[in-house]
């Protein structure tokens, strides 16, 4: 009878063993995953907190927690099931859908320079202000809609990360991602968002320290929102432009992404202090260019082309 309980706990300590390798398993993945969305995240959390201007700070929160349950929606009821099917019976799919993400991206952070560049910059403009009830639904809704997009670039990426995973493993691991990287932004958009409430009270607080902390954080959310705009952007840039450079690997095109690795290469063994730094930097640098390369493209088609054949119909 011991011989038989021991070897039961033995198989009991072994599927415990397993499972917490497979816990492991999926944390790393679902790490990696995120770590792949970075760009993506770091402009989802620039964007949203401009869509609560304007509201008293008691329906703040609230916003936010609505736009929240939307996001967890949009990636869990309609763009998982999409991707999970796309992953089980057309895999080669993959790659060229990957590419138009990255392209989006690409488009999204040049865009953003050019609107710098032009005047024309739509980020420092006040939302629309819609009178009356449906005021926070509209501004919801709109948060959504954006979200809905940047949500799928999210999950797909994240999908491209583990598509070698068994099934149930990479469903789970999605299911994870989804989950934390909507917590993790909203939470810190709640955070941002409160900012400056949280200042206004330590600023009337009888403390010194407390007052000149409340009055540095008052201070500091503007530089924050601006500070997070431009890394967003370059994160848009970098990360496009590496999907664009591995996907035209992946599909034949060696040259473009040969380019950076030589380049990448060439400063690790250049370099001896600090050698994998340079060359992750000269990784990313070479993939922010590409980014902005494509990205600039994509936005003379979509701005600059419409606009003159607009002025030559006017000239008729």
């Amino acid at each position: 009878m011991s011989g038989g309980l021991a070897a039961l706990l033995d198989d009991i300590a072994a599927i415990a063993k397993l499972a917490a390798a497979s816990i492991d398993d999926v944390g790393a993945a679902a790490g990696r995953a995120s770590v792949k969305a970075a760009g993506v995240v770091v402009d989802d959390t620039a964007v949203t907190p401009r869509y609560v201007q304007g509201f008293t700070p008691d329906r703040e929160l609230p916003i936010i927690k609505r736009i929240t349950i939307g996001s967890i929606r949009n990636k869990l009821v309609f763009i998982l099931p999409a991707i999970m099917l796309l992953s089980q019976f057309l895999p080669w799919a993959l790659t060229p859908l990957l590419m138009v993400g990255g392209t989006y991206l690409c488009f999204e952070g040049a865009e953003k320079i050019w609107e710098k560049v032009s005047g024309h910059d739509a980020g420092e403009e006040a939302p629309a202000i819609v009178q009356g009830e449906d005021h926070e639904k509209t501004m919801v809704a709109g948060a959504i809609r954006t979200d809905f997009i940047l949500s799928a670039e999210i999950m797909v990426i994240a999908l491209n990360e583990v598509a070698t995973e068994p099934f149930l493993s990479r469903l789970i691991i999605l299911i994870v991602v989804a989950l934390g990287i909507t917590v993790g932004v909203y939470g810190f958009v709640a955070l941002i968002v409160k900012m400056d409430d949280i200042g206004l009270h330590l600023s009337e607080r009888q403390s010194g320290a407390a007052r000149a902390i409340g009055r540095g954080l008052v201070a500091a959310m503007p530089v924050l929102l601006r500070w997070l705009a431009i890394i967003g952007t370059v994160a848009m840039l970098w990360v496009g432009g590496h999907i664009l450079l591995v996907g035209a690997d992946t599909l034949g095109w060696h040259g473009p992404y040969a380019l950076v690795h030589h380049a990448e290469e060439a400063v690790a063994a250049a370099v001896s202090v600090g050698s994998g730094a340079l060359a992750w930097l000269t990784n990313t640098l070479g993939s922010a260019i590409a980014g902005l390369i494509v990205g600039a493209v994509v936005v003379l088609i979509m701005h600059l082309i419409p606009r003159k054949k607009d002025a030559a119909n006017a000239a008729h």
